[in-house]
């Protein structure tokens, strides 16, 4: 709370008669007011768009409150504030956010298809993942992803451009100079579509991609039932087989996906025990990693891979699969940014 707010004294939070009768928009302008000359963070954002219209038309036709009235508007909105036992998030996307893990996909999605969604659509596209827009912004015109890219936080939208195809970024990019016109109910039109067209998708039984799921299982499985179910997919199904293969993340791929920077990151995700077994059992992949380390603790980690030896084959593999999961980790942490993977 304000240092403001906090100043009233707890004497004066008797008083209850207003000197000058204020109505319930114009006390939340005064309180508004007061905390923006304070310097306090209000997300206003957060109202639907005629709460925040209502609440600055106030604050455009109020002009000057005296002290005794100023007083008297904390003091009820601070005894008010001091009543609250419980609050509940406000429209009903925030209760489901509240909800997520405790109801099923199918009613929420029923639930967001009933019309009871969010009163600006922009708040439920900017919660959605990433995997969830981006075929928004491949499918629909460059205008109307530019829209997107501009609704959403700079992190999220220099994520998303960063995952479209060079060609198709820059158009898209170019195509944001063009939204300066653009009014409010076109881009409120939009986001509703967008919504109701991502609300009106079937849920699914599985969250990822059949090949994201076979190459998951592949990540894990010994190196022979690998090559061997790859084969038969090739032989099989070519495109689906380059979606798995694109998927397995093992600890052979480790110099090409893990940043140089990352690796003492990597280097503390397992034990050590089992990440010595790991370089010892395929050396080219530990070398890159001991490259990226000081030179006493590489010489450190060189000296315990010399005594290890060549570990038997089911425990290198067991090791190694250990190092990819630490590493699967840290990346779902966000502890570390692995590199995208062109191809398998």
């Amino acid at each position: 709370m304000s240092q403001a707010l906090a100043q009233i004294q707890p004497a004066q939070r008797a008083v209850r008669v207003l000197p000058r009768a204020l109505t319930k928009r114009q006390k939340a302008a005064v309180i508004v007011r007061l905390l923006l000359s304070e310097g306090s963070p209000i997300p206003i954002t957060a109202l639907p768009e005629d709460m925040q219209a209502d609440l600055t038309e106030e604050m455009g036709q109020l002009r000057l409150v005296d002290r005794e009235t100023l007083d008297a508007v904390v003091v009820e909105f601070v005894s008010e504030l001091e009543g609250v036992g419980l609050a509940f998030p406000g429209g009903m996307e925030g209760a489901l956010k509240a909800m997520d893990g405790h109801i099923s996909s199918e009613a929420a999605s029923r639930l967001r298809r009933a019309g009871a969604g969010p009163a600006d659509p922009w708040e439920r596209l900017n919660a959605l993942p990433p995997d969830k827009l981006l075929p928004v912004l491949e499918e629909e015109a460059v205008e109307v992803a530019a829209v997107v890219i501009s609704k959403l936080p700079i992190a999220r939208a220099a994520e998303l451009l960063g995952k479209l195809p060079g060609e198709r970024a820059r158009r898209v990019a170019y195509a944001v100079s063009q939204t300066g016109n653009v009014d409010p109910a076109t881009v409120r039109r939009i986001g509703q579509t967008i919504a109701q067209q991502l609300d009106a998708e079937p849920p699914r039984a599985f969250d990822s991609k059949p090949g994201e799921r076979v190459g998951a299982i592949l990540n894990v499985a010994r190196s022979h039932t690998r090559e061997d179910v790859l084969a038969g997919l090739d032989a099989e199904d070519a495109v689906f087989s380059a979606e798995v293969r694109k998927a397995i993340f093992t600890f052979a791929h480790v110099p090409a996906r893990v940043a140089p920077i990352d690796v003492p990151k990597v280097m503390r995700v397992v034990d050590q025990g089992l990440m010595v077994t790991a370089m010892a059992a395929m050396p080219e992949v530990g070398e890159f990693l001991l490259s990226h380390l000081s030179q006493r603790l590489a010489q450190t980690f060189r000296d315990e891979i010399a005594d290890r030896g060549v570990p038997h084959e089911k425990d290198g593999e067991a090791a190694m699969a250990a190092v990819i999961d630490g590493i699967r980790r840290a990346e779902k942490a966000r502890e570390i940014a692995l590199i995208q993977s062109e191809e398998g």
